[in-house]
Order: C-alpha cells, then sequence, then structure tokens
C-alpha cells in the first residue's frame, strides 16, 4: 500500500547522493511519519512494514552467505511474498521469485548450484594477502641495535 511511496522517496534520497540501505531507511521513516500525521498505525506493525521493505533489496543479492542468512530471517517469508506480489506486478524480474522458491525447496547441493548459477555468484579468486616488510629480531624497531645488557 505505502511501498510506491517509500521507493519513490528511495529513489529521491539515493539521487541527493546518500548510499542505498540508508536511503531506503530513510524513505522508511519519511512514509511513515507521514502516514502517522493522517492514521494512527500501531508500531508492531509498522515494524514488520519495515522488515519487508528492508528485505526487498537483500532479496535480490544472491552471492555468498547472504541467501542462507535471508532464509533465517524473521520475516523471510513475508518479504518473499511481498516480493512475488512485486514480480507479479511486473515491479521486479519474475526469475527472481522463481529463484527463490527453487532455493528454499532444494538441497544443499542444489543450493550450492543455485548460488553458483545466479548473477554474481560465480566464486572469485580470494586475492592473497601480502604480508609486510619483516622486522630484524636484532633491532628494537627503530633500526638500532638492542642496548648491551650488564
Amino acid at each position: 500500500m505505502l511501498w510506491h511511496e517509500v521507493l519513490a522517496e528511495w529513489k529521491k534520497q539515493q539521487k541527493a547522493g546518500q548510499r542505498p540501505l540508508p536511503a531506503l531507511h530513510a524513505a522508511m521513516d519519511a512514509v511513515i511519519d507521514a502516514q502517522s500525521e493522517k492514521l494512527a498505525i500501531p508500531r508492531r506493525f509498522t515494524s514488520i512494514m519495515r522488515d519487508i521493505w528492508s528485505l526487498q533489496p537483500r532479496l535480490e543479492q544472491r552471492s555468498g552467505r547472504r541467501p542462507y542468512a535471508l532464509l533465517e530471517h524473521e520475516q523471510f517469508r513475508a518479504g518473499f511474498d511481498f516480493m512475488l506480489i512485486r514480480a507479479a506486478s511486473g515491479e521486479c524480474e519474475a526469475e527472481l521469485g522463481e529463484w527463490w522458491k527453487r532455493f528454499q525447496q532444494a538441497s544443499p547441493e542444489a543450493r550450492e548450484a543455485l548460488l553458483l548459477a545466479a548473477p554474481g555468484g560465480e566464486k572469485r579468486p580470494r586475492k592473497r594477502r601480502r604480508r609486510g616488510p619483516r622486522r630484524n629480531a636484532g633491532t628494537e624497531g627503530n633500526g638500532a641495535p638492542p642496548p648491551a645488557g650488564d
């Protein structure tokens, strides 16, 4: 019901230079505050609304461990159902909803295959971490030899 207002405000916040997730949270706050002036919405409902809305961009990220973490989210099912409604209306890709349906029902091996097949899911080789230069064991760190003992 209020999602389109949140979406418009979110885009406006991003154009103003705010990063995506803080912009989404600012948009949710602005829309709920404006709506609260006209209609009293109990906090138990607004917190669920915020959870569902904040899951929407996270459901689009299908790489790494994120999908597993989302499955464990308390409001995952509500967010998933809302994403399916968005897909049915053409707001997001229907393939995204199908992918999440398959991911929920898949075995652990099939889930890994789905993650690899998802956009951005291919595993990238990790960059080798370079160590800093080694200090000489006989110096105090400033290049001078250690003081002689008595």
